[in-house]
């Protein structure tokens, strides 16, 4: 269990499982007891979408590839999650969002900082992501399904979501950029897109994207209108060229005040920034729980908790309640009724372990 496996924060509640299993139903199969496959083939022979994330070898083994399915229901979309995509000499390597996405794709060099070791991921960072990339692929195939009447297959790797999420580096590299410095917020190449700490230890980010515009207004939040008169700072290229000079100047500023200061200074000249906000505070964070970030979910006692909602809303069409993550296999009676199988048979599976 994650929760229990360092260096992820130990919690009596599998957090994790709450999080990613909340309103699923669980059923227990010994898939190579043949009864017990039976009973998944009779699950997608009336399912809309079949979503496994096994690796290739053994779905082949288990007979629950997509050409084995497919006769079962044509109009079935079949969704394969994989660590390294389905082709290649790395295709049945397994892989984890920290290994996969975070490490292979480059994104832990890319985020290094200078004289920095490369850093561990969040957990989950990679998982995520690249499960709502496998949704929009599902939606396709349903859409195309809808066109034509017939399912498909569709697939999305962690390598090919992390590769996504490093493409404006990656693909500067294959466009033959100059190599990227890595970044040092105490000697920036770039002053105005860069952190600072204020006299309190909050951090906060700042981020002139649209840096003719919003340069003066940075200079009066920070009490420097004189700054905008500095020939030394007056185009985009001179504050390029002179960013640790221009450093040297905010940090000590931005260092002299408490974060609350900054951020109704910067807000009154609508500045660009943010908070780099920590954990323990973002539970309270009234924006994630105005804009529905946050919403109730149960524990696995049926306690009533806080939990983070998925990314997607569409209006209209509320968020149904949330039934809690199962315990495995909490539904395997349930779901077999339905399919037609009676006490009786439901025993024998579940004597021999076919069913759990």
């Amino acid at each position: 269990y994650l929760h229990q496996m360092p260096p992820l924060p130990k919690c009596d509640e599998d957090y994790c499982w709450l999080l990613t299993g909340r309103g699923k139903r669980s059923v227990a199969l010994d898939l190579k007891d043949a009864e017990a496959r039976e009973v998944l083939l009779g699950l997608a022979r009336e399912a809309d979408v079949f979503v496994t994330n096994y690796p290739l070898r053994v779905l082949r083994s288990l007979r629950l590839d997509w050409r084995d399915l497919v006769p079962l229901n044509p109009r079935l979309v079949y969704a394969h999650a994989t660590g390294l995509g389905e082709e290649g000499p790395e295709a049945e390597k397994p892989g984890y969002d920290a290994t996969a996405w975070w490490a292979r794709s480059g994104l832990q060099d890319a985020v290094r900082p200078r004289g920095g070791v490369p850093a561990l991921s969040v957990p989950g960072m990679g998982d995520h992501p690249s499960a709502m990339a496998l949704f929009g692929a599902i939606m396709l195939g349903l859409y195309r399904r809808e066109r034509t009447g017939r399912g498909a297959k569709v697939h999305s790797s962690l390598l090919a979501n992390g590769a996504w999420s490093n493409a404006i580096y990656l693909q500067a590299t294959l466009c033959g950029a100059e190599h990227f410095r890595r970044v040092d917020c105490h000697q920036p190449d770039n002053a105005l897109v860069n952190q600072y700490e204020t006299s309190d230890g909050e951090w906060i980010l700042l981020a002139l994207v649209q840096e003719d515009k919003l340069w003066p207004g940075l200079c009066r939040a920070l009490g420097r209108a004189d700054l905008t008169a500095d020939p030394r700072f007056a185009t985009r290229a001179e504050r390029r060229t002179r960013a640790k000079e221009l450093y040297a100047i905010v940090a000590p500023v931005i260092a002299g005040r408490e974060y609350a200061h900054w951020r109704k200074a910067l807000d009154e000249e609508s500045v660009t920034f943010t908070h780099v906000a920590r954990l323990d505070r973002l539970v309270d964070d009234p924006q994630l729980e105005a804009a529905g970030i946050l919403r109730d979910a149960l524990d696995s006692r049926g306690r009533a908790v806080r939990s983070v909602a998925n990314p997607i809303a569409v209006e209209g069409s509320p968020a149904a309640p949330t039934r809690p993550a199962p315990a495995v296999g909490q539904h395997t009676d349930e779901v077999l009724a339905a399919l037609g199988y009676d006490e009786a048979r439901r025993a024998a599976l579940r004597a021999r372990g076919a069913i759990r």
